[in-house]
């Protein structure tokens, strides 16, 4: 079934769901149809869907304008029965530039897309709940769906995991004499007064041993990075986009938004007086603490107008596996009924993946980077009938389609940034998908 455009007439969908004992999250993906989903995050509910009932598709500028008006419409008018937990919701993202190129590896991957799942499963503790959507079609024909898929999802066992396909060869896009060139010219830039930050991004094309298990992947990822979200975005056919970030771009609970600055990286300590001392010195950072702080503020001011009160929490370290990161929790209280997109549009890019001013930062990045960002950096989340939903910033991601794997990562750069020290640092950031295709 074709994407609607966003210019298309709306059809009509239907919704049904059935409670179940939870499957392993790990066969119940294996055993969905592409387009597949994955989404993981802390503090909400695990789910995963396979594939379409309706996938809505923009490619303007005003694209998230678009695609919430059509799936506003399309939801308002669907036939849905099911607990709230259930509830049929829109899963994709966009790409960072407001349009798609369509080069490689992103040939399949538009300006803007979101799916219905036409089969969700939303897992909640010990069990789980099965919706079943389709489009154009009437409820009596789901019940038989759902009790076959009942029993499908409650069959399914523990998968013996694939091992890590490994690494053949590994190919860069930006070799360490270009890196310096265009570290140096941003640099210039910012010293001049041109621009005040810019984030600078690699990418590296992997060559596997074998075909890659995007399951296990995602299940490797899960429990080397517990606290960060995964996720999993595909068209129906060609490469996956997946991966584990830690930042969270924002998120809506009613009137409740939830949101952060993750700006400020070091690396991990072999041991734990060396891991603290580095945690501290990334806390006393002049470099790093202005480059957060330029992110923190900008986030505020991206959210002022649409609430009535901003509360900033106090600037810490996050740790992960490979790195650590400076952080700084943000919440706010919506002043007024808002939709999580129109928040999305707001605050993507952050400085944290873009720059400031913005737009400035968006033509260095256009003009310098040899490779096309795609999905990377941008939001990728999901949106519900309420207009809530929970999207962050796909860093720490891969574009995958059997043997290849694209790996991205980006540093931020400011007036004191040297370039051998934000190379390293970009080979860091690689280290979290990296590690989960080597060999153990």
């Amino acid at each position: 079934m074709e994407p609607l455009r966003t210019d298309e007439i709306v059809t009509h969908l239907v919704s049904r769901s059935v409670r179940i004992a939870a499957p392993p999250v790990e066969a119940a993906l294996a055993a969905m149809n592409r387009p597949r989903t994955m989404w993981t995050a802390p503090d909400e509910p695990t789910v995963v869907g396979g594939g379409e009932a309706v996938a809505v598709e923009a490619d303007s500028p005003a694209r998230l304008t678009r695609v919430r008006e059509t799936a506003t419409a399309l939801l308002d008018d669907a036939d849905i029965d099911g607990p709230d937990i259930a509830r049929p919701r829109f899963f994709g993202g966009l790409a960072f530039h407001e349009a798609a190129t369509g080069r490689d590896p992103w040939t399949d991957f538009p300006a803007a897309r979101f799916v219905v799942p036409e089969v969700q499963l939303v897992f909640s503790g010990d069990e789980a709940w099965i919706t079943l959507t389709v489009r154009d079609g009437d409820a009596a024909s789901l019940s038989d769906r759902l009790a076959d898929l009942h029993e499908t999802f409650e069959s399914l066992t523990e998968r013996a995991p694939a091992e890590p396909p490994g690494v053949a060869s590994r190919h860069r896009t930006t070799s360490l004499e270009a890196w310096h060139e265009s570290v140096d010219a941003a640099v210039s830039r910012i010293r001049a007064g041109d621009l005040r930050k810019v984030v600078l991004a690699q990418a590296l094309e992997v060559e596997l041993e074998q075909a890659i298990s995007v399951p296990d992947m995602l299940a490797r990822l899960g429990t080397t990075y517990p606290d960060c979200h995964r996720f999993l975005v595909e068209p129906k056919t060609g490469a996956s986009f997946l991966g584990a970030t830690p930042e969270r771009l924002v998120s809506i609970r009613g009137e409740t938004v939830e949101t952060g600055a993750l700006a400020g990286t070091t690396g991990r300590g072999d041991t734990d007086d060396e891991d603290e001392w580095l945690a501290e010195e990334l806390l006393a950072s002049t470099k790093d603490n202005h480059e957060h702080e330029l992110v923190a503020e900008a986030i505020r001011e991206q959210l002022d107008p649409f609430c009535e009160s901003i509360r900033v929490g106090e600037r810490g370290v996050r740790k992960l596996a490979t790195v650590q990161h400076l952080w700084t929790p943000i919440d706010a209280t919506l002043e007024r009924e808002e939709h999580v997109l129109d928040l999305v549009e707001a605050l993507h890019p952050t400085p944290a993946v873009g720059g400031l001013p913005p737009a400035d930062a968006f033509d260095v990045i256009r003009d310098t980077e040899p490779f096309d960002r795609g999905w990377y950096a941008a939001p990728v989340g999901w949106f519900d009938a309420n207009g809530d939903g929970s999207f962050a910033v796909a860093i720490r991601s891969a574009v995958v389609d059997e043997t290849v794997a694209t790996l991205f990562a980006g540093v931020g750069l400011v007036a004191d940034s040297d370039p051998d020290a934000e190379w390293d640092e970009v080979q860091l950031k690689y280290r979290p998908i990296l590690d989960e295709l080597e060999h153990q």
